[in-house]
């Protein structure tokens, strides 16, 4: 059985819907789990769990052979990165404990040099979860768009209420990998491979741009970006 965690997000929810197609009994694990009444597939389930709550995961983690990790803390104040370690610290020991075969895990693209705290705390949890003992696969994805996202919906909030962005010149950031469509971050965590694999994998789009060009294409689109 895939433990999922994440379902009410971006990207866990159209995740789940891929799972779900390929035929995959699935249990979801969230902190509401009413969220998820009526978007559930009749091999699916959802079940409570906390990452900050280490009680709370042996029973979501009994029986699991592969879990997605996709748990972030940033929106939830000053004090993320420490919760971010300490949630995946939480999930890795039990899903040790419970024998799981491997964690799937999300996180983002970046050189360790020049980090955000954003990039590193995302670099960091990838870290912690592979201090567990149990087989890591990480994606380190470049940004990733779609209805929902936070790095969507804050471009699409610049392009609605700013017509026109005034900045100093050489204030503009280095370019960076172009934004990919979130349908292409779904098919990579669904393929198959030994349960006991552990990699470390890079993904983005196939060219680089700066933000002025994510900008300039959101608004030319309507503002709206699908899956």
């Amino acid at each position: 059985m895939i433990l999922l965690t994440g379902a009410t997000g971006c990207i866990g929810g159209r995740l789940l819907a891929a799972l779900e197609a390929r035929g995959h009994a699935l249990r979801c694990m969230t902190r509401r789990p009413a969220a998820l009444a009526g978007r559930l597939g009749p091999r699916s389930e959802a079940v409570h769990g906390d990452c900050l709550d280490p009680a709370s995961l042996q029973a979501p983690l009994a029986g699991i052979d592969t879990a997605f990790y996709l748990v972030h803390s940033m929106g939830s104040g000053a004090d993320f990165e420490a919760q971010d370690r300490a949630a995946a610290r939480n999930f890795g020991a039990a899903a040790r404990a419970a024998g799981v075969g491997r964690i799937v895990y999300v996180g983002g693209l970046g050189a360790q040099a020049g980090l955000s705290r954003h990039l590193r705390s995302r670099h960091e949890t990838g870290e912690v979860l592979r201090e567990s003992g149990v087989p890591v696969v990480e994606l380190r994805s470049g940004i990733v768009l779609g209805a929902g996202s936070l790095s969507f919906e804050l471009i699409r909030a610049l392009v609605e209420r700013l017509p026109v962005m005034v900045c100093r010149r050489g204030s503009a950031p280095p370019p960076s990998p172009s934004p990919s469509p979130i349908s292409s971050r779904i098919s990579w965590p669904c393929s198959t491979c030994p349960p006991a694999r552990a990699a470390c994998s890079r993904s983005a789009g196939p060219t680089w741009c700066r933000t002025p060009t994510s900008c300039a294409s959101t608004r030319g689109s309507g503002g709206f970006a699908g899956g």
